[in-house]
């Protein structure tokens, strides 16, 4: 491990006075936070080191909140960004933990999530001599990252955080690398800076569309029989909710989500026909407006990727059909299926295209409203019949469709709901209700790797301190990040937990069956007790096995004001609505 340093030292104040508490003698180390703390910075994840960084921290206002692991370290500066518009900050040490970092850039990069991850590197004199820990981190974060620098001097230190925030911010946001070398931050440190830029919020720098492509879309939309708008996480990291939901009325449009883009349309409007994707099978709220997209003739594609998951495997739409593809990213403009360009920012081109439709003879698209409204609505409804039995099924094991059905009756508008990957982040996107355009539904399907349910709540209560936080994870998943229980406790945060406790890696089990006719020994566990790991953790942990006691379990947590784990025996059986899974299993209904 590397030697321990002396405290940092705080700059003086604008008044020319040493900050309460400061150290005696400024050092490069509080300069760097400083720094930080310039772009809005207020809590950084991390763990001891860089120690010289986090103990210079607080004496600008910048709280550390410790995680176990790296891993899981990533994933809360993720959540956290994602719920608060903020870039989110993580700091690791160079070697083993750093390479834990990763899997969740990775995940920022590909879901478009701004962090900055703050690493230490060996000192300087030891460089590319097998100091202890050191690797090559310039080449290991390359690919996972938008922009990687190592600052080696304390002139610079204020244009490469700069350029740090502007990278994770700016045009698709994503996650940035910053290097500081450990010897480095414990020099005497150069005057304050004068700087006052705030950079550390997203997007940064806002740019429409050109108006006269957006003039011909309005006119492309306008004059379509059959026009959809698909919505992707794009619009949720724009902010551009509202202006989606102004052209949603004013247009007349249908507007259906991919699994990213739940809650950027509100679920209770009447033109909003839910998610859509490979998550439309039976079972599915959107399993009945399928015939809508078949028949699509115009298809607005608003910060969708049109990856894998949210076009059914590129089968979802209609080949005949004329696509509009808005997206602050060029290169995603287009990528699958060619398309009329709107490449600007999702809320100033929404706000420009709606001026531009109104502008237009809307005449045609009024008067197919009503039909259309009746067309979702008799979706909704047929789909309620399907599921209504299946979602009020006492005993046990427990349905997963039960647990939503009671978490889906108390959720507020302000809520936010964070989901694992795999079959939690499907059961959240179909089972519960979006009751405003803008609710948060996180979820990691950037490159949905397990076990980040956990840890990303966490991200997201610090983010939101007044919102209410539900995470819900498989059991698979949540083994991967169960050691952050002692983090939830220690933090305070009062984050309900809910695992789907089935005993299996489901979709992995399910997806072998269906595929091979068999299925690897990987996918089944051990019994596990959650609760009671939870209840070591200092945790209220509570044991759930009949559907007639999800509710009163849920209101007990809820009730706490505390952190709480509630574990559910549920059904091995239970499948979300896939629409791969048609042909292979019966159905439950």
């Amino acid at each position: 491990m590397p030697e321990p340093v002396a405290p940092p030292t705080a700059a003086p104040t604008a008044s020319g006075t040493a900050p309460m508490n400061a150290p005696r003698n400024a050092n490069v180390a509080l300069r760097l936070a400083e720094a930080f703390a310039r772009h809005g910075v207020t809590v950084t994840f991390g763990q001891s080191l860089p120690s010289a960084f986090h103990l210079a921290a607080p004496h600008v206002g910048i709280r550390q909140a410790a995680y176990r692991q790296e891993n899981a370290g990533g994933a809360m500066a993720d959540g956290y960004a994602r719920a608060s518009g903020r870039v989110g900050v993580v700091t690791a040490q160079n070697g083993p933990a750093a390479t834990l970092l990763v899997a969740p850039l990775a995940e920022a990069l590909k879901a478009s999530i701004p962090v900055v991850a703050l690493v230490q590197e060996v000192t300087r004199d030891a460089t590319d001599r097998n100091a202890f820990q050191e690797l090559d981190h310039l080449n290991m974060f390359a690919p996972v990252a938008k922009w990687v620098r190592r600052i080696d001097r304390a002139d610079r230190l204020e244009d490469y955080v700069d350029m740090a925030f502007v990278a994770a911010g700016s045009g698709r946001p994503g996650p940035v690398v910053l290097l500081v070398p450990a010897d480095l931050l414990v020099e005497a440190a150069p005057p304050p800076s004068p700087r006052q830029a705030r950079l550390g919020v997203y997007p940064l720098d806002r740019v429409a569309a050109d108006p006269a492509s957006v003039a011909r879309a309005a006119a492309l939309l306008a004059g379509a029989r059959y026009p959809v708008v698909v919505a992707g996480g794009g619009v949720h990291l724009s902010g551009a909710a509202a202006e989606l939901a102004a052209l949603q009325q004013d247009a007349h449009l249908p507007v259906a989500t991919t699994t990213m883009g739940k809650g950027v349309a509100d679920e209770t409007h009447p033109l909003t026909m839910g998610v859509v994707g490979y998550v439309m099978a039976r079972g599915a709220r959107s399993f009945g407006m399928r015939a809508m997209i078949d028949r699509a003739d115009v298809i607005l594609l608003v910060g969708n990727r049109t990856n894998q998951n949210g076009t059914d495997s590129w089968k979802l739409f209609p080949r005949e059909a004329r696509f509009i593809h808005l997206d602050i990213d060029p290169m995603e403009v287009g990528r699958n299926y060619e398309a009329h360009r709107l490449v600007g920012d999702a809320k100033l081109t929404l706000a420009a295209l709606r001026e531009a439709m109104l502008a237009q003879d809307l005449t045609g698209r009024a008067a197919a409203r009503p039909a259309l409204e009746a067309e979702i609505a008799a979706a909704v409804g047929a789909w309620r019949d399907t599921v209504a039995s299946i979602r009020a099924r006492d005993g046990g094991p427990v349905r997963p469709e039960r647990v939503m059905a009671e978490l889906d009756r108390r959720m507020t508008p302000d809520d936010i709901a964070v989901a694992d990957a795999s079959y939690a982040s499907i059961w959240i996107a179909g089972g519960l209700t979006a009751r405003r355009a803008g609710q948060r539904f996180l979820t990691p399907r950037g490159i949905a790797g397990l076990g980040w349910g956990l840890p990303m709540a966490i991200g997201a209560q610090l983010a939101a301190p007044d919102s209410r936080v539900v995470c819900l994870c498989g059991d698979g998943g949540f083994a991967h990040s169960w050691a952050e229980l002692e983090t939830l406790r220690r933090l305070g945060l009062p984050v309900t937990v809910l695992v789907l406790n089935n005993g299996i890696l489901g979709y992995q089990k399910h997806a072998e069956d269906a595929s091979f006719g068999a299925h690897t020994d990987a996918v089944d566990f051990a019994e596990v007790d959650h609760a009671a790991i939870a209840r070591a953790c200092g945790i209220a942990g509570v044991r759930v096995e009949r559907g007639e006691d999800v509710g009163a379990a849920l209101d007990t947590a809820f009730a706490s004001g505390a952190p709480a784990l509630i574990d559910i025996v549920t059904d091995p059986d239970a499948k979300p609505p896939i629409s791969f899974y048609a042909r292979h299993y019966p159905e439950p209904f």
